[in-house]
């Protein structure tokens, strides 16, 4: 009987000892998948919107009022998180840029892909390269394409809600090369944003 009893115990010891191994097994599975998880932070899609301030810089004195041109910005953007501090934002916007005369307004669809890191839980900081497509004018003189750096720095109002600044400088020039006339587009938003 002593036997049969002294039996029965180590049978239960070895049982709960299996049942504990596989507790913890699981337990580190589930650690190893939400490790795993912060290395892709998933998607989220907004907008944003706000004012410009741009000009020309030209590489020599042009021949008519050179006057910075104030006007507005508007987007679509998809936030796509690499890390706990690091995301990539694809944007797609409308941007009306150029200087304040008529005829060196510079109006273009724009795709900045901007490099997003964290520095604390309200401010972000970002940088990236920019291609712009000019609408709305054809034979002005002025290049279809546009080629620009982009650096910004992103304040946190809310959860969904953000403010942001960015300035953005043309690599290119913006003029027809026959022209003989050098000059490139610069431009300061001042924006807020949205996100779903």
């Amino acid at each position: 009987m002593k036997k049969l009893i002294l039996f029965t115990v180590l049978l239960g010891f070895s049982f709960f000892g299996f049942s504990q191994d596989k507790d913890s097994e699981k337990a580190a599975d589930s650690v190893k998948v939400k490790s795993k998880g912060t290395a892709f932070q998933g998607v989220m899609y907004g907008v944003r919107g706000g004012l410009n301030t741009s000009n020309l810089s030209f590489d020599t004195a042009p021949n008519m009022a050179n006057k910075h041109r104030n006007s507005i910005f508007v987007g679509f953007f998809a936030n796509i998180g690499l890390s706990n501090t690091i995301s990539l934002m694809p944007e797609i916007q409308f941007s009306a840029e150029g200087a304040n005369d008529e005829k060196l307004h510079l109006d273009y669809i724009q795709a900045p892909i901007f490099f997003r890191f964290r520095l604390s839980e309200k401010i972000h900081i970002g940088a990236g390269p920019q291609v712009s497509l000019k609408v709305h004018k054809v034979d002005d003189g002025i290049k279809n394409f546009a080629y620009s750096g982009v650096g910004g720095i992103e304040f946190k109002l809310s959860h969904m809600l953000f403010a942001d600044l960015r300035y953005t400088y043309g690599f290119s020039n913006v003029f027809d090369d026959h022209l003989n006339v050098e000059a490139k587009n610069s431009n300061i938003q001042i924006g807020v944003g949205y996100k779903f």
